[in-house]
């Protein structure tokens, strides 16, 4: 059993935070879910409320095993508090497992850990990602080291099936 910290700001995209935590549920792992506040309640872009169990600046990324960030417009409202981007830089080079989907690479451009590396992602922030010195790819899934990345909703259940692999 893992211990997956879930990355979440408001106007997340529901389903792509809903199926992939559904689906480390069903398989027997904790979810924590991190943003800026504990205690606040955000909401995805079609009304899936979740509450925040711990603040970024509160928690220390060495606690969990992985990191998920569903996509929507939470990564790009994540990306402006610097405890949520210095927390995303300390995972990434870790060395754990992240999980990412849709525009959730935002993030790890502004925590500066993309360059090098390949990535799928949202076909709008292709650019951002490419400026960020990584390769974006145009795939279901794409892993490179400990990144696990998607573009769509689409990609969920390839998604889910390579994050649950890595988790074991």
């Amino acid at each position: 059993m893992s211990i997956i910290a879930a990355l979440v700001g408001g106007g997340f995209e529901d389903v792509e935070y809903t199926k992939p935590v559904e689906a480390f549920r069903n398989a027997g792992h904790m979810i924590t879910i991190v943003g800026k506040a504990a205690g606040e309640e955000v909401k995805g872009k079609h009304g899936t409320a979740v509450r925040i169990d711990r603040s970024a600046a509160e928690i220390s990324p060495e606690r969990f095993d992985a990191l998920f960030i569903p996509g929507g417009h939470s990564p790009d409202r994540l990306r402006i508090d610097p405890d949520v981007v210095e927390f995303v830089r300390k995972f990434v080079e870790s060395g754990r497992p992240v999980f990412l989907i849709c525009h959730a690479p935002q993030l790890l451009i502004t925590a500066r850990v993309l360059r090098g590396r390949r990535v799928a992602g949202w076909p709008s922030i292709r650019v951002d990602i490419e400026n960020a010195g990584a390769e974006f790819m145009d795939a279901p899934v794409v892993e490179d080291g400990n990144l696990v990345s998607s573009r769509k909703p689409e990609d969920i259940p390839a998604f889910v099936e390579a994050a649950l692999k890595r988790l074991g």
